[in-house]
């Protein structure tokens, strides 16, 4: 007999889409693999209420050990709210989340959050870079979509000081960290080509915009399965699946990547884990709805 996947899912933020799409991947799911979900229990009871499910709500108790587990229920453990600041309760929600997943290797799947929550009240970049933090190490993230796949090497930082990141130092670990993980990865990614993209328009045009990519070029040198680099404007028109473009900013890489790609999932690299999260954020402007669209959410179980 095979054994059923098992996962883990932090349920986020819940003033959010979060506990809508949870609910519509239920019955799709619950013959596909089980998972516990990972938040405070009366946020998922209240919602279901809301909505007159007559889905019930398992109570586990040992959440390192499935033992409890029931097909036909939504199977959470109960992480309670306990601080009045909404960041520090899912803070701690999202520790504990990490620590199952460390010690049983499960896969973790979070949902989104509302990084300015956070930021607000703490340093705080990104969940890929908060996992890297509690967890010692390095991470990246990769944005897997169904026809190409984006690691920006900045994430999320204010455009002005791009710039600054861009030292041989600083790329040559990035590009180092991209190699080492995609080779011991166990998602099967493959990709067939690796393309490094310009900081600047056009490659900064002979060095009358900006030198930056005269940087860049030199140290791809040394990187033979890395292509490039070449200009933004024109790389992503004729793509191929398998391919991973590296970006040298956010959002030059995720507009792309979320216009051209039908649905797509946040992989962290560089874990002991697999880290799975929807690639999109809280959409609070259509909670409730009954508008929010799961194969994202989907991809992340069953990946």
């Amino acid at each position: 007999m095979v054994n059923k996947v098992q996962k883990y899912v932090f349920v986020g933020d819940c003033n959010s889409i979060n506990l809508e799409i949870i609910y519509k991947g239920f019955s799709y799911l619950k013959n596909k693999l089980e998972y516990i979900l990972i938040g405070d229990i009366d946020d998922l009871k209240s919602y279901l209420n809301s909505i007159n499910s007559k889905i019930r709500v398992n109570e586990i108790y040992n959440p390192l050990s499935f033992k409890e587990y029931k097909k036909n229920y939504f199977n959470f453990f109960n992480v309670k709210k306990k601080n009045i600041k909404k960041y520090k309760n899912l803070l701690h929600q999202i520790e504990i989340s990490n620590s199952l997943a460390n010690k049983t290797k499960n896969d973790l799947v979070t949902m989104p959050i509302n990084k300015d929550l956070f930021k607000k009240e703490m340093n705080f970049i990104g969940m890929t870079e908060h996992l890297a933090k509690i967890n010692n190490t390095n991470t990246l993230m990769l944005m897997l979509g169904d026809n190409f796949s984006v690691i920006p090497f900045t994430t999320h930082i204010n455009p002005k000081n791009i710039h600054k990141e861009i030292r041989r130092r600083a790329i040559s670990s990035f590009l180092n960290l991209i190699l080492k993980n995609l080779d011991k990865c166990s998602y099967n990614l493959n990709f067939k080509k690796i393309i490094f993209i310009c900081y600047n328009p056009h490659c900064g045009e002979r060095g009358t915009i900006g030198n930056e990519d005269n940087l860049i070029a030199k140290i791809l040198k040394k990187y033979p399965k890395i292509q490039g680099p070449y200009a933004a404007d024109s790389s992503f028109n004729n793509f191929r699946k398998k391919t991973l473009f590296i970006t040298t900013y956010h959002d030059q890489g995720l507009i792309p990547f979320k216009s051209l790609n039908n649905k797509g999932v946040n992989l962290t690299l560089g874990l002991n884990y697999k880290r799975l999260s929807p690639a999109h954020g809280t959409a609070i402007d259509i909670k409730n709805k009954n508008s929010a669209n799961i194969e994202s959410y989907i991809q992340c179980m069953l990946i």
